[in-house]
Order: structure tokens, then C-alpha cells, then sequence
């Protein structure tokens, strides 16, 4: 586990930060809204971070898919030799052989598995994996997929002193997850959701959305990821560009009607007076849909990106505290796990009993590229409470949500407060 007064300890090793970036990385990490007890892979402990070996990224993933796979496998009753496609998903790890054919190797599983190895794909790179099985799930019936979904930090360290590359050391934790996904009739009664419909967006054809967020070289040729200052406005565009197409099909017919004609009067009301068309908001406020997502979905899976991200997708969406709390104490207890995240927020959902059946899921992602994916599942049947006994909350989740989720490094180091502003300027993505 990870707490903030070792992450301060862990930048004060790098010698290529002055004072001014130790204090803009501590500024960061206390209001980025990650808590305690996120988690780091074992080289970060052994102090190797910037000299890590192609064997402690295999290692990492090792560590993950030997658990998680093993575990969910072992829950649901079923052999290695079952499972009849394979999708994993790790965006900054790419070894020989795969880390699929390593997985099949571990497992021993069938030599006529279909193997998908992805990677590169950024933080919406598990809901692409779904949908490649759902695309082979319409040529193949009768079959059974497992989604591996992880990141692999350890090889992935940045060691320079670029404050929009050196952001990433502070965001990202380890985590990851594995998921069944089957279209077998035999199956139907232990499948927990059913997905309904999927919407992926790509803007890489665009510049400046392509340009945010990359893995690139900084002027001392150290490698990193870079966070650029336009990453809220790509991501901005990018969610309403996805929401246009998503919307219609998961909204009630009289809902887009009200919409419309909402939005009737209102043109109308502008030609009439167009004064009253000109506003006075803020540059980069987020913008309000204007649309009631909630008569079509009862529960919202948002990619813990940040907690910028949470409360933009929030007020855009205008959620309550309640729809939002799942990412939110994610990203407090697990922070930004990449593209498992989401099913982290799910877990939390199920931990916490509130999926009912014929409740709708809305889950929504962003990643490089840059990309916006979303879909939505329908929770087809009560879970049992036997059914929860593997939920990675299981052993906190009475302690969530807790009182209070600030950095106890707020209070321990005032001081950071004081410092001037320029000092600690950060990227509106992260505040």
C-alpha cells in the first residue's frame, strides 16, 4: 500500500526535481482525491523505480492474472479449457511472448483459443475488449470469453522534472480485474448483466485531442506520459460527440421529446429576444447535458480519472452525490487503476447491494487516442449474498463511504496552502 507520506518520500528520491516541482508533485498528490490505501508495484518499495527491468513488468502482470484469474475461474466452476476466446488488455507492456500467451501458457489452456492481445489502448481499452467479443459473440455462438484487464507500471516510471509528465507518477496505482463474458443459453442463470448496447468514440483524426495525452520523450530524452493542459477540452468533445450517438438508445422516447422541445423553446425564445441568448459562463465550466439520463439509468459507472473527471461527468450528466459516490470512493481507495477501473466502481455497486434486477448500468471511459467509450449493461437478476463473498471491498467497504475523504497531509503540512499559487499550478484535468 501506498499512503501520501510515502509517496513524498518516493518523489524526494528523484534528483532531477527542484523544490518547486516537489512542491507542485505534493500539492498534487493531497488534492487529487486518492486515498491511503492505494497500492504500487513492488519495485516502487525496493527503491528501483527508475531502474526497473523488462522482468518487473512481466512480473507485475504475473502477480495480477495469476489472482484474479485463478479466483474468478475458481468461483464460477469452470476450467481454463472452457474459455474459448481470450482478450487482455495492458496498454504499456508489450512483451515476446504475449502476456495472452503467457496467460495461456500458465492455465494450459486449448490450442484452438482465440487470442486478442491489446495494447496501448489507454484507460478505455476493457470496454473495447468487450466490445471485440461482442462482434465475435454475433459470428459464434455457444461460447465462452475471458477479459483480462490491467497496467503495468513498473517499467513505466518518469524520472525527469516535466510537471505535465511527472503527473502520471502521482495518478496511477496498480489494480486489475477479469471478466466471463458468454452468449452460452447454458450459462444464462449464472450471468450476473446482460450488455445492451456500446458506443465507441475516436478522435485521434483530430490534432489536439491525438496530441493531450501521449507517451513521449521529454527534452532529456527521458520517456513519460505526457498530460496536456488541453486534456479536459478533448475529453469534453470527445463525451459529447459519444453522448449524441448513445443517447437516443438508452433514453425513453418521451424523454427525447422533452428534450427536443425544450430545446424548441429556446431557439424560439433567442430569435425572439437575442440577448437573451448571450451568457456569461466561465471558460471551461463544465456544461450541463440538459437531458434527465436518470429515466433510462439507475446507476452510473464513471472512470475514476481523476476526481476532475468525476465531477465534470457529474455535473454534466447532473448527478447527485449518491450516483457519483461509487468513482469517487474508487478513486479514494484504489485510485486510477486504468482501464479496470470501472469495474471497480461496479464492485462497489455490488458491495454496497444496489443492484437490482432490471436496473440499467451506465458505464463511461476515456483513454488515449484520444477516446470516449461507453455502454450499457442490465443487471438481470438479485445477487445473492454468497455471490458477493470475492468483492474486492468486501473487507472495507462497512468503512465507505467514510466521513470525511481529505488528505491527512492537508492538515500535517499546512504550509502547502500558503505557497503561491503559481507554484502549484495544475492542470484542470486533476484539480
Amino acid at each position: 500500500m501506498v499512503s501520501t507520506q510515502f509517496s513524498g518520500e518516493i518523489i524526494s528520491r528523484n534528483q532531477n526535481l527542484g523544490l518547486t516541482e516537489y512542491k507542485f508533485l505534493l500539492k498534487a498528490i493531497v488534492s487529487s482525491g486518492i486515498g491511503e490505501q492505494t497500492y504500487a508495484p513492488r519495485l516502487v518499495f525496493e527503491g528501483r523505480e527508475e531502474r526497473p527491468s523488462l522482468q518487473d513488468g512481466i512480473s507485475e502482470m504475473e502477480e495480477f492474472y495469476v489472482d484474479s484469474i485463478g479466483k474468478l475461474l475458481e468461483r464460477q466452476e469452470i476450467s481454463a479449457k472452457e474459455v474459448d476466446i481470450l482478450v487482455v488488455n495492458v496498454s504499456m507492456l508489450s512483451s515476446v511472448p504475449s502476456l495472452a500467451s503467457r496467460i495461456i501458457n500458465h492455465y494450459k489452456m486449448r490450442e484452438d483459443v482465440k487470442v486478442f492481445n491489446l495494447t496501448g489502448m489507454g484507460c478505455s481499452a476493457s470496454l473495447i475488449s468487450v466490445d471485440i467479443v461482442k462482434n465475435i459473440f454475433k459470428s459464434y455462438s455457444n461460447k465462452l470469453a475471458l477479459v483480462a484487464t490491467s497496467e503495468s507500471l513498473s517499467p513505466n516510471w518518469y524520472s525527469g522534472n516535466n510537471r505535465s509528465m511527472i503527473l502520471a507518477n502521482c495518478l496511477f496505482r496498480s489494480g486489475g480485474c477479469a471478466i466471463l463474458l458468454t452468449n452460452k443459453r447454458s450459462l444464462r442463470k449464472k450471468a450476473m448483466l446482460k450488455l445492451k448496447c456500446m458506443v465507441r468514440t475516436h478522435h485521434g483524426a483530430r490534432e489536439e485531442s491525438y496530441n493531450c495525452c501521449i507517451q513521449t520523450e521529454d527534452e532529456q530524452g527521458r520517456v513519460g506520459f505526457y498530460l496536456g493542459k488541453n486534456l479536459p477540452k478533448a475529453a469534453t468533445r470527445a463525451f459529447v460527440d459519444n453522448l449524441k450517438v448513445i443517447t437516443p438508445k438508452i433514453l425513453p422516447v418521451t424523454e427525447l421529446l422533452r428534450f427536443m422541445l425544450k430545446l424548441l423553446i429556446k431557439k424560439i425564445k433567442i430569435r425572439q429576444n437575442p440577448s437573451k441568448g448571450s451568457t456569461n459562463i466561465p471558460p471551461g465550466t463544465p456544461l450541463k447535458a440538459g437531458i434527465n439520463f436518470k429515466t433510462g439509468i439507475e446507476h452510473f459507472c464513471i472512470h475514476t480519472g481523476g476526481k476532475a473527471v468525476i465531477d465534470g461527468i457529474g455535473h454534466s450528466l447532473d448527478l447527485t452525490e449518491y450516483d457519483i459516490e461509487p468513482a469517487r470512493m474508487t478513486l479514494h481507495r484504489f485510485g486510477n487503476t486504468s482501464a479496470s477501473s470501472l469495474w471497480y466502481v461496479l464492485a462497489y455497486m455490488e458491495a454496497k447491494k444496489r443492484l437490482k434486477r432490471g436496473d440499467r448500468v451506465f458505464m463511461i471511459s476515456f483513454g488515449a487516442g484520444f477516446k470516449c467509450n461507453s455502454c450499457v449493461w442490465e443487471v438481470v437478476r438479485d445477487l445473492t449474498v454468497g455471490e458477493a463473498k470475492g468483492n474486492v471491498w468486501n473487507h472495507c467497504i462497512d468503512n465507505y463511504p467514510p466521513k470525511s475523504i481529505s488528505n491527512p497531509y492537508l492538515e500535517k503540512f499546512g504550509w502547502i496552502q500558503d505557497e503561491e499559487l503559481e507554484t502549484f499550478k495544475i492542470p484542470d484535468a486533476f484539480m
